[in-house]
């Protein structure tokens, strides 16, 4: 048992041998620690004289002198240098106590104590190093016993935890962390103390004495041995980590609210909807950043009201009664279910007033803060406000943050973190604030998006016709499908234009963009056209025109020509400042699409003109719905190009369609498919024009809401020919009597007598001007449908111009009378003349009214 578990000692550390010396100076007795420090067994030495064998050359007379002093009986100790066997080159020092002693027989003897001296300076190297690590590490150092009690502890640990260091000899892990942390510290010092695989980084959580905070520190332990190998106990290196623990804290802190900020960037404001904008927000707060939210916005903003800074209550605008008017839009909430009444905005610091009453106000319901509550001040002042926790203790922490965007408040926010959650701190204020901010600003965005579809929705549909346009020959229907809320107004429209002769010009057109700009230029090129139509000008005519203002709206005050040529009709070349502003205003240039088509409904003849529209649709009664074949054309605004014409006879009873590509042209589906889809949707054409209308728009898949779509369809219905009087007339002065007879007669099978004399009258002027001004033969027709329309043809090129005649002039009054008796008129160029034609109402059976005085004076 000795020799298998040696007790701990010096002697296991230095190297400590004995000899004895007899009276004849030779060795007598030699230790096996002695033969392991020189290397020599004791058959070796015993007999020998130790100077001889172990002493250098040079020092052997001393050492002779010196060991018969010993035999003499005097001690000596000292610094004895001695050569190892078998290395000649390496001389070892050893201090030797020798101590004179007696033989059996009362002889002179002396007993020999030696020691390595090159180990006692290693070990009182290792101490003093030792020792200077110990007590000068900025570290705590701790050295545990078998028994887990601290042996010894620095003074660094001494600072920490109280006291002097050798006061904490003798204490347990109990003494310094809460029972778990100590029981997990005991549990790694037992494991280490038997397995000897040392422990890094060992995180400890507690609280030093006198100090109310938690520190952490991070602990290497590992096990120490004696010289002879034998565990001794268990060293540990504390390092207090605290500071690197909020560091890492902070940093996790500040890459969650990136993250945040980041998922806020990508989900707040996809949507133009104001409530779903709110609610954006609060997915991406809830729960990453807090437990509880809930989002109020300003009434005045939810109905529309404009904005100026201050305004729905925002800053400057709160009663002394409490704050504007809010409702609530959104509110979320990660706690549990068993709570459904805790909300932000409850209790003391946030309590809502709704209807005289007090409590968390519900999703949708209005409401106003008590003026001096922190909401209420919030709003008021536009900076983030404490909200006091809930009396129950469950809400602790609550944030109300203003939604301030371009200095408009428009809203509040409260974010609100439960019991067990840690307290907002700075940071969490700055990622409160950004938060609402940026949602602040797509719901402002959202407010001026929807005010401005508002706007051009408004303008828009303002210059829509009203009611079911009516037409001589046709039966008209419309439907006009504006895109939804989250889709800008497009520039679709449609028009229906009466033309002398009881024609009819039919309009559908498609400005390329959206939004306000684009309902403007619709608005512009649809008063163009209703103008270029009132001209009777060809359809090519009218939309070469039309091309022309087109390309107006994209120039710089939106009248002159792009192409750099002047308004007097003779070529310039462009200047270098109208280079530069069609080049900065490439942008501004707005393309259009049109389809004009001017029907006659005495011939039942369609005359087609198409500026890169889709073509028209005609269902003839039995007969599959097919596509005009119009020459496309190019968009109005590119310029360049003619426009061509193309005239259809259409059957009584047919179908005529124009439309917009929002009803053919999807994402989902080519445009050959929607067109197909059309045609087959007029299979049946004979059935009520509305109930076709209908059809068309509940079979398509039109995708409402992607675009905008127009829709408008007539029914071809001819004039009936006891409607239509027509006559030729030859170039002589008795045309005039018989132009009046012809139209006295046909007045007369009409059943029109009251309108006799008045027709009578202007034909003759009409006639008579043909004779005197035009050219080639004459001709007379009379429509009659909604109103009377007389019409006199001739082949002169040249217009009719009214004129004020002067007294003594015994002509050129004509027109003037035409003007006052009837209720238009007007002339229009014919591909081989002219035509001028007056209006007549139909008698209502009301007295005609006679002319005045002053209109009779007029003339003259």
């Amino acid at each position: 048992m000795w020799q298998s578990s040696p007790p701990g000692s010096i002697y296991d550390y230095i190297r400590v041998a004995s000899f004895s010396i007899g009276p004849d100076g030779l060795i007598e007795q030699w230790s096996r620690r002695a033969a392991g420090l020189f290397g020599m067994a004791s058959d070796e030495v015993v007999g020998k004289d130790p100077v001889e064998a172990f002493m250098p050359a040079e020092l052997r007379p001393d050492a002779h002198r010196r060991v018969g002093e010993i035999l003499d009986g005097k001690e000596w100790t000292g610094l004895v240098p001695f050569r190892i066997p078998g290395e000649n080159s390496v001389r070892g020092l050893a201090e030797i106590y020798v101590m004179p002693s007696e033989t059996d027989t009362r002889e002179r003897a002396a007993l020999c104590i030696v020691v390595d001296v090159r180990a006692l300076r290693r070990i009182e190297t290792d101490l003093a190093a030792s020792q200077a690590i110990f007590g000068q590490s900025p570290f705590g150092f701790v050295l545990f016993g078998t028994d887990f009690t601290v042996v010894r502890a620095n003074k660094r640990f001494a600072t920490v935890f109280g006291g002097e260091a050798d006061d904490h000899r003798g204490r347990t892990v109990e003494d310094y962390l809460t029972r778990p942390e100590a029981e997990r510290l005991t549990a790694t010092l037992r494991r280490v103390l038997e397995t000897g695989d040392a422990v890094t980084d060992l995180q400890l959580v507690g609280t030093p004495p006198g100090s109310m905070g938690r520190r952490h520190w991070s602990m290497n332990l590992y096990r120490v041995h004696s010289g002879s190998g034998r565990p001794v106990g268990i060293a540990g290196l504390a390092t207090d980590v605290t500071q690197r623990h909020i560091a890492a804290r902070e940093a996790a802190s500040a890459r969650r609210n990136l993250a945040l900020l980041n998922e806020a960037s990508a989900r707040i404001g996809n949507s133009l909807d104001l409530e779903t904008t709110a609610r954006e927000l609060l997915d991406v707060a809830v729960p990453g950043f807090c437990d509880l939210a809930s989002v109020d916005l300003y009434q005045g903003l939810l109905t529309g009201e404009e904005a100026s800074p201050g305004s729905w209550g925002g800053r400057h605008h709160e009663s002394g009664t409490g704050s504007a008017e809010l409702r609530r839009v959104a509110h979320a909430s990660a706690v549990s279910d068993a709570l459904p009444g805790v909300i932000p905005g409850a209790r003391t610091g946030g309590t809502a007033e709704a209807d005289g009453g007090t409590g968390p106000p519900e999703l949708g319901s209005v409401h106003r803060y008590p003026f001096h509550s922190p909401c209420a001040v919030a709003l008021r002042t536009g900076r983030v406000e404490d909200v006091p926790g809930d009396e129950r203790g469950f809400v602790h922490s609550t944030l109300a943050v203003p939604m301030v965007a371009h200095d408009i408040v428009v809203g509040l926010v409260q974010f609100s973190r439960t019991k067990g959650s840690e307290p907002f701190g700075e940071r969490d204020r700055a990622l409160a604030t950004e938060l609402a901010a940026r949602a602040a600003v797509c719901i402002d965005n959202a407010r001026l998006y929807r005010r401005e579809h508002e706007r051009a929705l408004i303008l828009q549909r303002s210059l829509l016709p009203p009611g079911d346009p009516e037409a001589a020959g046709l039966d008209i229907a419309c439907r006009y499908l504006p895109g939804n809320t989250a889709t800008e107004v497009g520039g679709d429209w449609f028009d229906v234009i009466e033309l002398p002769g009881h024609r009819t010009a039919l309009v559908v057109g498609d400005v390329m963009g959206r939004g306000l700009r684009a309902a403007v230029a619709m608005g512009e090129l649809r008063t163009a056209v209703r103008t270029l139509a009132l001209l009777d000008l060809e359809p090519a005519e009218v939309l070469s025109a039309l091309d022309e203002v087109a390309r107006g709206l994209g120039t710089p005050g939106g009248g002159e020509r792009s192409d750099g040529f002047g308004a007097g009709g003779g070529a310039q070349w462009p200047s270098r400042a109208a280079h530069k502003s069609r080049e900065a205003d490439l942008s501004e240039v707005y393309l259009a699409t049109c389809v004009y088509a001017v029907y006659d409904p005495v011939t039942r003849r369609c005359t087609f003109a198409n500026a890169g529209h889709l073509p028209p649709v005609v269902a003839e009664p039995g007969e599959p719905a097919t596509l005009v074949d119009v020459p496309p054309g190019m968009p109005l605004g590119v310029g360049g190009e003619p426009f061509e014409e193309v005239e259809v006879e259409l059957k009584e009873g047919s179908l005529l369609a124009l439309y917009t590509d929002g009803l053919v042209e999807s994402r989902d589906h080519p445009l050959d498919e929607g067109l197909d889809a059309f045609r087959q949707a007029l299979a049946e054409p004979s059935q009520p024009l509305e109930d076709v209308c209908d059809h068309v728009l509940t079979t398509l898949d039109t995708r409402h809401g992607e675009d905008d779509i127009a829709l408008l369809m007539a029914r071809i219905q001819g004039l009936a020919p006891n409607a239509v009087g027509d006559w030729r007339l030859p170039r002589e002065l008795r045309s005039v009597s018989r132009a009046r007879e012809l139209a006295r007669v046909q007045l007369t099978a009409w059943g029109l007598d009251e309108l006799v004399d008045t027709t009578e009258l202007l034909v003759s002027e009409l006639v008579t001007n043909a004779l005197r001004y035009g050219e080639g033969e004459i001709r007379l027709r009379l429509l009659r449908d909604r109103t009377l329309v007389c019409e006199v043809w001739d082949a002169g090129l040249v217009q009719p111009r009214r004129r004020r005649a002067r007294d003594t002039d015994e002509g050129g009054r004509g027109l003037q009378l035409v003007g006052l008796l009837s209720a238009a008129w007007g002339s229009r160029r014919t591909p081989r003349g002219k035509t001028v034609w007056f209006e007549l109402a139909l008698p209502d059976g009301e007295p005609a009214a006679e002319l005045s005085v002053e209109q009779l004076l007029s003339m003259y």
